[in-house]
């Protein structure tokens, strides 16, 4: 069975993907700034924010009640309304849609979490297929240093601290992220990742970010890790521009 439902339409769905602290949200806000720069309709789209569940989500997390498939049905309850009101409309309207986070976060996390691998892809099977998938690949001690330097702490749920993995909040995020890291890995060649060297830092890679990547629309086809500082505008625009 096809892995989500082939995308038909005008538009174009861009995702990224990776663990908490890889940079994906920050390269994803500098790219839709580019593309509407080119003068192309975007919209962007961030897990886990539809209204619908919002406060049911903040309830269930606050009072520690979620099991890991309950976790997992209202993930993809948030994620079907917001494909249905949101994203699908765009994209069939003809604008580039830019998901941070997609379907591939609940194949990773709630695996992580206990879920079965092929539950959790049967659950998401109507998803629409993005025409660009990216999985930012950073070390664990990179991505740690990267959200403590943003704030004061690891949020709980970020660190998997539901899962009673340890008493340390950092080692805990280690122990969660490293298994959700794996489970990203196995899923390069399932998904088809454009995999991205993501441990330059954010100068290093808004001062290469206009660097052409070759011309040729054929050289997305592969997944190797790549810096996206030097190649992605390019890559997008042509992607983006093909019919």
């Amino acid at each position: 069975m096809p892995l989500l439902v082939p995308n038909r339409y005008r538009g174009k769905l861009i995702v990224v993907e990776g663990i908490d602290g890889s940079g994906k949200s920050t390269q994803l806000s500098l790219l839709s700034q580019w593309l509407r720069s080119q003068c192309f309709a975007v919209a962007f789209s961030e897990w886990n924010s539809s209204p619908l569940v919002r406060e049911t989500t903040k309830r269930g997390k606050k009072k520690n009640m979620f099991t890991p498939v309950t976790f997992s049905l209202i993930h993809a309850t948030d994620f079907a309304d917001r494909l249905e009101r949101y994203i699908v409309p765009l994209v069939k309207s003809g604008a580039i849609v830019c998901a941070d986070r997609y379907a591939y976060t609940a194949f990773a996390r709630d695996v992580v979490r206990g879920v079965s691998r092929r539950w959790v892809r049967n659950l998401y099977r109507f998803a629409l297929r993005p025409n660009l998938a990216f999985y930012f690949r950073v070390p664990l001690e990179v991505a740690i240093g990267r959200i403590l330097g943003g704030r004061n702490a690891i949020k709980f749920y970020e660190a998997g601290m539901d899962l009673g993995l340890s008493r340390n909040v950092e080692e805990s995020f280690r122990i969660f992220q490293g298994r959700i890291l794996d489970e990203y890995e196995a899923m390069i060649q399932e998904v088809g990742f454009h995999v991205i060297d993501a441990t330059g830092s954010i100068e290093e890679q808004q001062q290469r970010r206009d660097a052409c990547f070759g011309g040729r629309h054929g050289c997305c086809s592969n997944s190797r890790s790549r810096s996206i500082a030097n190649h992605w505008p390019a890559w997008i625009a042509m992607s983006c521009k093909a019919s």
